[in-house]
């Protein structure tokens, strides 16, 4: 018995040590947000919408201005944020991936939930998943603890069914289970994640709150309507403005949340958007929206928030994107990718906390033409290409696929694209081509569509 208690009073500094560091561990808040436009909230500068909380969240925090989605639709950007690699490495270069639908991320790749269930974190994702149509594919096959929310593009607000294609058909779900529930979707997703840090206040968490707002429909809180064929698509700018209201409330009370459990402090919260704006968004002060490689289908608002470790009210120039913010959770949490996994992005926290320089970046995008009668995405007809897209420094070239025209654009006195200056750099032309080409080599040309 007296051996007994040495081994065991031997051990127990080492029992309380790691306790004490599991403890140390930040929690994450990740939020994404679906089809903001860069300038749809008062930190980056708009007017007809009242983003208290958002505001907080710049003042507690950094705005980064030169965030950059790694796709500019759906599924993409998720893709590359879960696996923190480009999305062209696991061929889901579109969003493509309804309900029902078997094509979408392969449970053969590691998740970021996974990664951090692996390190003893809770895991949890609220709201949109979309990477894939089945149980088999859905998060918890990917190393999330805990899921509600629904598996396809999107769905009624109201009804949970849903919008792509209009079958009617339930899309809500608790973990593996259909589920049914009443309320405004993303109230629902707002009210799950506050249960998720309340029940998981003692243990370090990963929670990703992926709200479906404000993407179509435009249906607001405070105006009920079913979508329809007809009338999915209708909406006005004060539609969509209670929408964003909508988020920014839930946030409020996710913010809440963390101060009354104690947890502010120690939270890592980043809040940024899958990709850019559609018809009723804001993108200003950029050109064109979602769906295409301009900035404003990529250039999406971003904030990011740890008071323990992040001066409060800062700005940061540092061009940044989707995968960074996966390296960035990694490294904070102590939490390494498996060996031999690369990842695509890098950890950005030492140049925002004003640690290291400005890194001069390199980012590249593809995108592929939708299916129609004149070009396939597939394996023997996969060189129909609506764009392609670098950006290097300050310098953005992009290839229109259309008509093989060429831009370059200096981002830095021109954020609008409204001059090219091929015609008087081609060596810069020629320079950010070549590299287009290169990275074109390291990533697979192949798309999983339905």
């Amino acid at each position: 018995m007296e051996k007994l208690l040495k081994i065991f009073l031997l051990f127990l500094p080492l029992t309380f040590l790691a306790t004490s560091t599991l403890a140390d561990r930040p929690n994450v808040v990740f939020i994404l947000v679906d089809d903001m436009g860069y300038g749809d909230i008062g930190p980056f500068g708009v007017t007809d919408i009242k983003t208290p909380h958002l505001d907080r969240l710049a003042r507690e925090g950094v705005k980064l201005t030169d965030s950059y989605a790694a796709g500019s639709v759906c599924s993409p950007t998720r893709v590359a944020f879960l696996t923190g690699r480009y999305q062209h490495r696991v061929g889901m270069e579109w969003a493509n991936y309804w309900i029902g639908s078997d094509k979408g991320l392969s449970t053969s790749e590691i998740s970021i939930a996974r990664m951090l269930k692996n390190n003893g974190y809770a895991t949890g994702i609220i709201g949109k998943w979309h990477v894939g149509g089945t149980v088999e594919i859905a998060p918890n096959a990917h190393g999330f603890d805990q899921f509600f929310g629904f598996l396809g593009p999107n769905v009624d607000f109201y009804t949970h069914q849903e919008v792509i294609p209009m079958t009617g058909v339930p899309d809500l779900w608790e973990n593996t289970k259909p589920v049914k529930a009443e309320g405004y979707m993303t109230d629902l997703i707002t009210e799950h994640s506050v249960t998720f840090i309340t029940n998981h206040a003692r243990k370090p968490f990963f929670l990703f709150v992926s709200y479906n707002a404000p993407h179509w429909p435009f249906q607001p809180p405070d105006r009920r309507w079913v979508a329809k064929p007809e009338n999915y698509l209708e909406g006005t700018r004060r539609d969509y403005n209670r929408m964003v209201e909508r988020i920014d409330d839930g946030i409020g009370e996710i913010l809440q949340t963390l101060d009354e459990k104690k947890l502010g402090e120690n939270t890592l919260v980043i809040f940024t958007s899958d990709n850019g704006g559609e018809r009723l968004s804001r993108n200003a002060p950029f050109f064109h929206h979602k769906a295409t490689l301009w900035e404003g289908g990529i250039r999406v608002p971003s904030l990011i928030r740890w008071p323990k470790q992040i001066p409060a009210g800062t700005t940061s120039k540092q061009a940044n994107i989707t995968m960074d913010m996966t390296a960035t959770i990694l490294a904070v949490t102590g939490t390494k990718p498996p060996d031999g996994r690369l990842l695509d992005g890098i950890d950005i926290l030492p140049i925002i906390k004003g640690e290291k320089p400005i890194q001069e970046r390199t980012f590249f995008w593809r995108l592929p033409l939708m299916p129609n009668e004149n070009c396939t995405p597939t394996h023997s007809n996969f060189q129909c290409q609506l764009q392609k897209a670098v950006r290097k420094g300050n310098w953005k070239y992009v290839l229109d696929g259309y008509e093989k025209l060429e831009f370059l654009f200096d981002l830095e006195t021109d954020p609008g694209e409204k001059q090219t200056l091929a015609y008087k750099h081609p060596e810069i032309v020629r320079e950010l081509r070549d590299l287009m080409k290169q990275w074109e080599k390291d990533v697979p040309i192949i798309q999983n569509v339905k």
